[in-house]
């Protein structure tokens, strides 16, 4: 059966039908929005966002040969005011890409480059997504001018300040990853989020051919994250195509802020699913990290010798760690046994009370065709993890 889909833990997984009426009935999840393969427009980019009277912001991009990513890219808005039941369009942007949505001092931001590789831009709305601020210049929303990369990754308050890590896309070599280089955003508190003045960067971290004996792709898409200690850390996606043992790197970064650096013998850790974007957030209730990540089970791996571990995306594992370098697997959250046609990627979420709140882009079977691969999804999914701290 083509559209099979296993979902080993369903007492735990609240998923609704999409609101569309009698639509992708199949499809797990809540379907937020749609597209299909044959329109050569994909979905990318999923952030999600609480607003303060508990309303749901939703975003995406879109990429592919039909798309404008390379020119100025666009990204939808959508808005849900029943926990994640229905979905709606309130707007769409031009000149936002790879852009993550966040919630501060009570107003809604839009932050991430116009373009592939593009100008770094951040936006305000007031109204929840239905109407934006425009960036012209330094003093109302351009922040970087050049190229630059990301994913749509957390903006953490810590110390009196946001950090929102980012990738300068300037070299040395202008090769996909080997041109990223690793570095955090920062803006005081109380600053005015618009202006230019109010960011700071940190140094930029390169590419070194020599690392991982000659096996390293790259790193990218880094997570803010505070140690029980208070130390500082970027945590990366890493590419290494030598095996299917997946790492991620761990970036220190100094108290200021202005600097990052990085220990080339123990830096890169093991960490399932490392090759693909993770989000790693704190619970303080349980005191644990969390992430959701494509990990790879043994019967891929098997089914499949010598792939790119960064092309497995058709299992999303919900994972646990009290240190950030020992990482446990606590439930399967989606799986698809299709490799190549399925994918749940890119997942952003939330803690919500005892639930996880999840934004998903979704390669999956629409009744009538497939998604283009894995990667190229044609479904904006949401869904949410009930009692997690419960999973065993």
């Amino acid at each position: 059966m083509r559209h099979f889909y296993l979902l080993p833990f369903f007492l735990f997984l609240y998923s609704v039908v999409s609101a569309q009426p009698g639509s992708f009935k199949h499809v797990p999840g809540t379907v937020v929005t749609y597209s299909p393969a044959a329109g050569m427009q994909y979905i990318g980019s999923p952030s999600l966002a609480v607003l303060p009277d508990g309303s749901y912001v939703a975003s995406h991009d879109f990429f592919g040969p039909n798309s404008s990513e390379f020119v100025q890219a666009v990204t939808r808005i959508f808005r849900s005011g029943d926990k994640g039941k229905t979905w709606k369009q309130v707007s769409e942007v031009s000149g936002a890409f790879w852009s993550s949505l966040f919630v501060h001092q009570g107003k809604l931001y839009l932050l991430g480059p116009d373009r592939h590789h593009g100008t770094v831009l951040i936006r305000r709305s007031e109204d929840g997504g239905a109407t934006w601020t425009k960036p012209t210049g330094s003093g109302n929303g351009l922040l970087l001018q050049g190229m630059y990369h990301c994913a749509p990754m957390p903006v953490v308050e810590y110390n009196g300040r946001l950090w929102r890590p980012m990738e300068t896309a300037h070299g040395p070599i202008l090769q996909w990853g080997k041109r990223y280089g690793a570095m955090v955003m920062s803006a005081p508190v109380d600053a005015d989020l618009l202006n230019a003045k109010s960011w700071s960067t940190s140094s930029v971290l390169y590419y070194d051919s020599t690392y991982l004996n000659g096996n390293f792709g790259g790193w990218l898409e880094g997570n803010f994250v505070v140690d029980r200690n208070g130390g500082m850390w970027e945590l990366l996606r890493v590419d290494d195509k030598s095996n299917l043992e997946e790492k991620a790197a761990m970036v220190a970064l100094s108290p200021d802020g202005k600097t990052l650096s990085f220990d080339r013998e123990n830096g890169f850790v093991p960490f399932d699913g490392g090759s693909k974007k993770f989000v790693i957030k704190y619970d303080s209730v349980s005191r644990y990290y969390y992430t959701l990540t494509n990990s790879i089970p043994r019967k891929y791996r098997d089914q499949y010798p010598g792939r790119n571990p960064a092309t497995f995306r058709n299992v999303l594992m919900l994972r646990k760690s009290s240190d950030l370098l020992h990482w446990q697997d606590v439930q399967t959250v989606l799986e698809h046994p299709d490799v190549l046609k399925h994918g749940f990627q890119y997942v952003d979420w939330s803690f919500e009370g005892r639930d996880i709140i999840v934004l998903c882009r979704t390669a999956y079977f629409d009744g009538k065709e497939d998604a283009h691969n894995n990667h190229d999804a044609n479904f904006l999914t949401f869904h949410r993890i009930i009692n997690f701290r419960s999973l065993k």
